[in-house]
């Protein structure tokens, strides 16, 4: 005779908190040990789904404060400089080294960097910079100069990717209009190569300078657009375009504007000084909008004769103290050379030192 097994498993009927009206208040229902063990799991179960739904929530809530905090350059990181790179954008800056960068790199060296530079990170785990030129260029420097592992990586904001093209040469403008330093001849020029990018949607430099200078006033983009102007009649014959003032640079446009043969005067003119300093260009350019009305009347220029003055020169050696002092004169200027720093010497004694020179040659 076989037993049977019977399992006490007592599952209530009603509703859970509700008493059947049979069974009198304050008397307890039996509940089997398997009965309990479900409720338990059930219970379980359900704290687990809470939780992982909350944490799922908080992830997601996080994910969106990144992408936000991204798009608006707010994340930050240590960013290594060799992962750096500068293609993506024609740079608003010139390629000559910026003589304020010496500054800069003291700066850093005392209190650090205190404005990050603007990177995107690429699909393939680089970064291309979008902001802070010359702040890249001050840590290479520190870099080269010092060997020291804190300036192999710079503090740099994070961008989503994902901008237009457009929003991010707006960025690198904006941030370098509000510097004093940047000249009419390097935002024409990044016009010029705005317009020359086949990924940008600009057909005309007016289109590029309405894109990139929005922000700017409008007579301040009629300046740009002069300066394009003037660039494309000069062609490669400046050198150091940045360094031309605006005012220099529409007396020139003026002038080349009226007379065709005033052009060509002038890059004859600074062809002739292959190897001029910046300090040389302006000089020419000076001199040339000083004395090119009378040309640009007669549609005539004495080239040859302002050839002849910018190639006078004399030159001399003189001995002091046991120093040879090497000495180059030419039209408006006077330049001496000999193994001494001048810019210890003190300023007032410099001044004197000037005046008691010009006295001399005066009497």
């Amino acid at each position: 005779m076989s037993k049977r097994r019977v399992f006490d498993i007592n599952f209530p009927d009603e509703a859970p908190g509700v008493r059947s009206p049979s069974v009198p208040a304050g008397t307890e229902t039996r509940r089997g040990p398997m009965a309990a063990a479900i409720s338990e799991n059930a219970d379980a179960l359900r704290e687990r789904q809470l939780a992982e739904t909350s944490i799922r929530e908080e992830n997601d809530r996080l994910a969106h404060e990144l992408v936000r905090l991204k798009k608006l350059g707010l994340i930050v990181d240590l960013v290594p400089l060799d992962a750096i790179r500068c293609s993506k954008l024609a740079r608003d800056r010139s390629s000559e080294r910026d003589p304020e960068l010496d500054e800069l790199k003291e700066s850093i060296r005392s209190v650090g960097l205190s404005n990050p530079i603007r990177v995107e990170q690429s699909e393939a785990g680089e970064y291309e910079l979008i902001q802070g030129f010359r702040r890249l260029a001050a840590y290479r420097e520190l870099l080269s100069e010092t060997g020291d592992e804190r300036f192999a990586t710079i503090p740099a904001g994070l961008l989503a990717r994902g901008e237009t093209l457009d929003t991010l040469y707006r960025r690198m403008v904006d941030e370098n209009m509000v510097r004093r330093d940047i000249s009419f001849a390097e935002m024409a020029t990044l016009a010029q190569a705005y317009m020359a990018d086949p990924q940008t949607e600009a057909t005309d430099v007016d289109q590029a300078i309405s894109t990139l200078f929005g922000s700017a006033g409008r007579q301040k983009r009629v300046y740009i657009r002069n300066f394009v102007s003037l660039l494309d009649r000069m062609g490669d014959n400046l050198a150091y375009p940045h360094a031309m003032p605006r005012a220099l640079g529409l007396a020139l446009l003026k002038l080349t504007e009226k007379d065709e043969g005033a052009a060509v005067a002038l890059q004859r003119h600074l062809g002739s000084r292959p190897d001029r300093s910046e300090e040389e260009e302006l000089a020419i350019l000076r001199s040339f909008a000083e004395r090119g009305g009378e040309a640009a009347a007669s549609h005539k220029l004495a080239t040859s004769r302002s050839l002849t003055k910018a190639r006078a020169k004399t030159t001399l050696r003189v001995v002091h103290d046991g120093e040879v002092v090497r000495c180059l004169a030419t039209d408006g200027r006077v330049e001496l050379r000999l193994e001494r720093d001048f810019s210890a010497v003190d300023r007032r004694r410099l001044e004197q030192a000037v005046q008691a020179f010009i006295g001399a040659l005066e009497g």
